[in-house]
């Protein structure tokens, strides 16, 4: 049974120069026709896939609401293997909605969140890691989020996923030959064949597992934490990376005395900057409630742009910073490069794996910032057009697939039967399929797209 109809706005909920109305199902080139008559007099039905129209969008009364286009997108070679049909007109607020509202009263009913999408992985158009990658697409912050996001939806993932499907299912079919027919001229499954087939598939597996912490990184970012004395760069830092003058920078010590935030990118990683209080001794209470929350910044943050003033000797103050740095990601930023060198440089470069000279004020260093930056998360060989995983569901079931080939290494070790190779081998195959979206619960899809928004 086909399902009904749908109509949502694709489009932004903002003003803009388009809006634009789609439909899905096979009432929608009738349900287009109730509301948009075209110039030339041709309707929907007799149009071609991938042709357009010009005429007007009317009220069921037939009053005109816009001069619109009529896009055809004909099934099965469109985005979700349905009738699709786009009619696109000004980007008012107003006429998409009255758009909306004539294409529902006209037949079609509301699309829930990523139902257009859902249909596509339905029908068969993609995969659910496919699918995912949509809304990581949209909410990418950076160019190296982005190309992930378009690799996986390509079917980067897939492709990798499959060749280790390919090599289990070789292992699991050998396996179950051998012990369901041994009055046949099978041959004998090796044990030393069965141990490096699972062998490859773990190593392709774990890598495929380290991409996800990696991709994660240039997707949510990292939350980074700029801290150091009074009047060492901190503020003028921010600025800088920021690009306009985000903090307030003076001569005088303790100007910045709450937490300043802002997201920026640093070599296409997405960092969520807070410039605090600088970090020392005061009698001031209201500067003592901001370097007390610095503190506390500090030893919750993923990563610590630890600025010390190059002009200067190190004080009691750096090296109680240095000090409670000892288990936090830092990156030691030597500042006012511009200025004769006064600070130890070879202490700072014995506690801290990852250093910079750099000059807030002219810039100078920051692509050495971003150098230490991939080098201190590992992301200098991030090649994101392989294919990452993208999502926590993801990563469990790619997780749940290594933890079985495991059990099989184990159940090998041990002196186990090849029955037991093969249940694990089996579920290893399971927790791959349930990724990809062959063999996967209502429940779990209907979790996948609950988090899409209405209209993709």
């Amino acid at each position: 049974m086909q399902e009904k109809t749908i109509a949502a706005i694709s489009t932004a909920q903002a003003p803009g120069g388009i809006g634009i109305v789609r439909l899905s199902g096979k009432d929608s080139r009738e349900i287009a026709d109730r509301i948009f008559h075209s110039k030339s007099g041709k309707r929907a039905a007799q149009m071609k896939g991938y042709t357009a129209s010009f005429g007007a969008v009317y009220s069921q009364d037939g009053e005109k609401l816009d001069d619109a286009v009529l896009l055809l997108f004909a099934a099965p070679k469109s985005y979700t293997g349905e009738d699709v049909v786009e009619i696109s007109c000004h980007g008012g607020l107003y006429i998409t909605q009255r758009v909306l509202r004539e294409a529902l009263l006209a037949g079609a009913k509301p699309a829930g969140p990523g139902e257009f999408t859902r249909r596509a992985f339905l029908n068969g158009k993609i995969d659910l890691t496919q699918a995912e990658a949509v809304m990581q697409i949209i909410s990418a912050g950076g160019e190296e989020a982005a190309r992930a996001a378009q690799a996986v939806g390509s079917g980067a993932l897939s492709k990798r996923i499959e060749k280790i499907k390919e090599g289990l299912f070789t292992l699991a079919s050998h396996l179950s030959a051998w012990a369901d027919f041994p009055e046949e001229e099978v041959p004998e499954v090796e044990e030393e064949e069965l141990r490096e087939g699972l062998h490859t598939a773990k190593t392709n597996l774990s890598k495929l597992l380290q991409s996800f912490d990696t991709g994660r990184i240039f997707r949510e970012g990292l939350v980074t934490v700029i801290a150091g004395k009074p009047n060492g760069g901190k503020s003028t830092l921010m600025n800088l990376l920021t690009g306009f003058e985000r903090s307030i920078v003076t001569e005088f010590a303790g100007t910045t005395r709450d937490v300043v935030e802002e997201t920026v990118l640093l070599g296409g990683i997405p960092l969520r900057l807070a410039d605090t209080a600088g970090i020392r001794k005061t009698e001031d209470p209201v500067e003592t409630i901001g370097v007390d929350s610095a503190k506390k910044r500090i030893e919750t943050a993923q990563l610590v742009l630890a600025v010390f003033d190059g002009s200067k000797a190190l004080s009691e103050e750096d090296l109680e910073l240095m000090e409670s740095l000892r288990r936090t990601p830092a990156i030691a930023v030597v500042n006012k490069a511009d200025l004769p060198l006064q600070a130890d440089l070879p202490l700072l470069k014995e506690k801290f794996p990852y250093l910079v000279s750099l000059s807030a004020l002219t810039g100078e260093g920051i692509e050495e910032l971003e150098k230490q930056l991939k080098h201190l998360l590992q992301t200098e060989n991030f090649q994101p057009s392989q294919g990452i995983l993208c999502t926590e569901r993801q990563r469990k079931d790619a997780q749940k697939a290594l933890e079985a080939l495991e059990e099989g290494e184990k159940a090998l070790s041990l002196g186990l039967t090849f029955d037991a190779v093969t249940v694990c081998v089996e579920d290893a195959l399971s927790a791959l399929s349930a990724l990809t979206g062959e063999h996967v619960s209502e429940e779990i899809v209907d979790r996948v797209f609950e988090e899409f928004c209405v209209g993709k």
